[in-house]
């Protein structure tokens, strides 16, 4: 009995270890914890100096090297008169600070997240085209740090930017604008600093991207590294390809001008002495058209060349007037067809009234020598043939007339072929002469 009750005890007692053990074993890691534990330890006071920038590759005294990536999360505006455009946008900075390494816990812990960036080193990236931005801090600021155990760190923000786009206009409304977003260093030069496109995709764009007035073409990526006088910094650019979209333009300016301009040749088809009717339709239609032109400018900078939408509207109104100018001649012809009117029929009384008077001479003299004086005169009086044109003018006796038949045909006719050389110019022209 004494020998076998302490080897009952000490099998107890290992059953209770093993339990202990099992336990133990079982109890689950508090990593919240842990997380706190490694921040204090990478981060802590006397450990991490933000002020100080990371080393350059494989720890040597080279400059930081920055991969920058953006998503364009919506592009707002794109103003003409203001020469900007509005872009909202995930921006994001990747980097390795090897001061930064902790332990992951046997792949437990795959990053640590911070919202506070000055905790850490930051780039000292700024937008060098940009006018007006700012943060979205609702709910929360919409930022984050993210610091992995290699050391890498990615800082990701959404901001809205207001930036600078220069515009050449001189094919508007039928051209393409480039609009840029710059990105460079304001203090660390290229000894300490360097920027780069992430490789793969380094900029994404929404796939439901609206514009109400462009399209986006393309894209492209560069880098614009500048040099100062204090030193050479990094700078990167994409490059926004927009084409603008022309159905707008056509409905809203082409077709009511060429509408106005055809309601002005109606004017042709009045009749010369309806003048109320011709006046008030002419200046109605070039009073429109100046209105329309004076619309279209105020929608556009006051730039010093001529841009295509001038020359339309520019033409159409010389159309406009000139419909206005045609009735003023004819207006003149016509009295001037009344006032030879009169003197003819006052040269014919004068006439009918002088061969009364010779009448009674005629019947004295000889008849045969009247018969051949007459000849004479029919001989000498046969009229002279005429080609088709004036046999069909012909039959418009009137200076006024003439003039209103030949405008119903010499303006359309004009205004067509200004048609064709516009289109012809503006439309298919060569890729080199768009730039």
């Amino acid at each position: 009995m004494d020998v076998t009750r302490p080897s009952c005890a000490l099998l107890v007692l290992l059953v209770l270890y093993i339990l202990n053990l099992a336990t133990c074993m079982n109890a689950k890691i508090n990593f919240r914890e842990k997380e706190k534990q490694i921040l204090d330890q990478i981060l802590g006071p006397g450990r991490y100096d933000a002020r100080i920038r990371p080393s350059g590759i494989n720890g040597t005294d080279g400059p930081a090297i920055v991969n920058i990536n953006l998503f364009v999360r919506s592009i707002t505006t794109i103003s003409d008169i203001k020469m900007e455009y509005s872009v909202q946008l995930t921006f994001r900075e990747q980097w390795l600070d090897e001061r930064l390494k902790f332990n992951n816990l046997g792949g437990r812990l795959k990053y640590l997240t911070l919202t506070e960036a000055n905790r850490v080193w930051m780039p000292d990236l700024f937008f060098s085209n940009e006018k007006e931005g700012h943060f979205h801090n609702i709910i929360m600021p919409n930022v984050y740090i993210r610091i992995f155990p290699n050391g890498n760190v990615l800082y990701s923000i959404r901001i809205s930017l207001t930036l600078s786009c220069p515009m050449n206009l001189k094919l508007y409304p039928l051209d393409k604008q480039t609009c840029s977003l710059r990105m460079a260093s304001y203090g660390w030069t290229t000894d300490d600093l360097v920027f780069l496109w992430k490789e793969g995709d380094p900029v994404q764009v929404v796939k439901n991207l609206h514009l109400p007035r462009f399209t986006l073409e393309k894209f492209l990526t560069d880098y614009c590294n500048s040099k100062t006088n204090t030193g050479e910094y990094s700078c990167l650019k994409v490059d926004l390809l927009f084409k603008r979209e022309f159905s707008y333009y056509l409905i809203q300016i082409y077709i009511p001008c060429c509408m106005l301009v055809i309601v002005s040749w109606v004017s042709f088809w009045l009749d010369q002495g309806a003048v109320p009717a011709r006046v008030s339709l002419g200046v109605t239609t070039l009073l429109t058209m100046a209105t329309q032109s004076s619309g279209i400018n105020a929608s556009l900078p006051p730039v010093s060349y001529t841009k295509a939408i001038d020359v339309w509207t520019g033409v159409c109104l010389t159309f406009v007037f000139g419909a206005l100018l045609e009735f003023a001649l004819v207006n003149y012809a016509s009295r001037s067809d009344m006032h030879r009117e009169n003197m003819k029929k006052t040269r014919r009384e004068m006439e009918a009234a002088a061969s009364m008077d010779a009448a009674s001479d005629l019947l004295d003299t000889d008849s045969n020598t009247t018969f051949a004086m007459m000849r004479q005169c029919e001989i000498h009086m046969t009229p002279p043939r005429k080609n088709c044109c004036r046999l069909w003018m012909s039959k418009f006796p009137t200076r006024s007339k003439r003039i209103d038949v030949i405008s119903r045909i010499t303006f359309p006719l004009v205004f067509a072929l200004f048609n064709l050389a516009y289109w012809s110019t503006y439309l298919f022209r060569d890729e080199d002469e768009e730039k």
